[in-house]
């Protein structure tokens, strides 16, 4: 008796093997699309550090621009701390950044906390009014903003530049898409031990919605460290400027416009604390987003 072998099916060996090469071609060119975005991207970055460790006479000294250097110096970051008063930019916008920041977060989340737990009438009607503010451009906000402070003759003071700040609809919005999350039993729990509202957001509330609070506090001290129109608008003393309307009065009136390798020194100096902030934080930032995102 013959025992007849099956011949193998070299039409499935070969449709296989096609789109295995099909998905190894896709996936290389999805890595190079990658690969070319990510130089695009970072090479600014590149080009501002490497400026900035040129000296001035060498930068000058270019006919066609190098793209590196083979004596790199400090120089220009020295003078950007001596020659100018980058320092005290700095410690200005640290402390607008930190007390914004702060007096926000207590703003928004009592804010939040009340339209996704309490219970009043019009809560809904109040909501939607709320977020219908997101519409109005920021220019006309700006105006008023403007004019109130100016009245209050708050003008090239911390006040002037923090108060306009310290809320945000967008970040109500999304801690309170937060606050939702948490089952209405613990809540219910909390009453049946005759704990506070108050006492119940910061023991229970905070603690579980910690992640999408970090990425709000996050995102509010790049918002402030990058505001730049505001600061412009209500300050004219170097004493009050932070560091977005510092660099400008630095280009002008500082280094001057010829000297563009201390200028992106002090650019390096003021980007920096921003890039690392963001990585290490950045899955934060992530996880904060989508989960305030996200209900059910």
């Amino acid at each position: 008796m013959f025992i007849m072998k099956e011949e193998p099916d070299m039409s499935k060996h070969s449709q296989k093997a096609s789109f295995r090469g099909k998905g190894i071609f896709s996936k290389g060119i999805l890595y190079f699309l990658l690969t070319l975005w990510a130089l695009i991207v970072l090479f600014p970055f590149y080009w501002m550090i490497l400026t900035s460790l040129k000296s001035y006479g060498s930068y000058n000294a270019e006919v066609t621009p190098s793209f590196f250097t083979l004596s790199p110096t400090l120089e220009n970051y020295k003078d950007a701390f001596t020659l100018v008063p980058l320092g005290r930019y700095l410690l200005n916008t640290l402390f607008f950044a930190a007390a914004t920041t702060a007096i926000m977060v207590v703003v928004i989340t009592l804010a939040a906390y009340a339209f996704a737990r309490l219970r009043f009438r019009g809560k809904n009607a109040l909501f939607t009014l709320f977020l219908s503010l997101m519409m109005i451009p920021t220019e006309l906000v700006m105006i008023t903003n403007f004019a109130t402070v100016t009245n209050l003759d708050m003008r090239n003071t911390f006040w002037g530049l923090i108060l306009p700040s310290v809320t945000s609809v967008f970040y109500i919005y999304l801690l309170k898409e937060n606050f939702e999350q948490v089952p209405d039993e613990l809540y219910y729990a909390a009453k049946v031990d005759a704990t506070s509202d108050l006492k119940y957001l910061w023991k229970v509330m905070i603690p579980i919605c910690r992640p999408t609070i970090i990425t709000i506090i996050i995102l509010k001290i790049i918002e402030c460290w990058n505001s730049y129109v505001w600061p412009r608008l209500i300050t004219d003393d170097q004493a009050m400027y932070l560091v977005s309307n510092g660099i400008q009065e630095i280009r002008e009136n500082g280094f001057g416009r010829e000297n563009i390798p201390a200028m992106m020194a002090a650019v390096v100096v003021i980007s920096v604390p921003l890039v690392i902030l963001f990585l290490i934080f950045r899955k934060k930032i992530m996880s904060g987003v989508s989960r305030g995102g996200t209900k059910g």
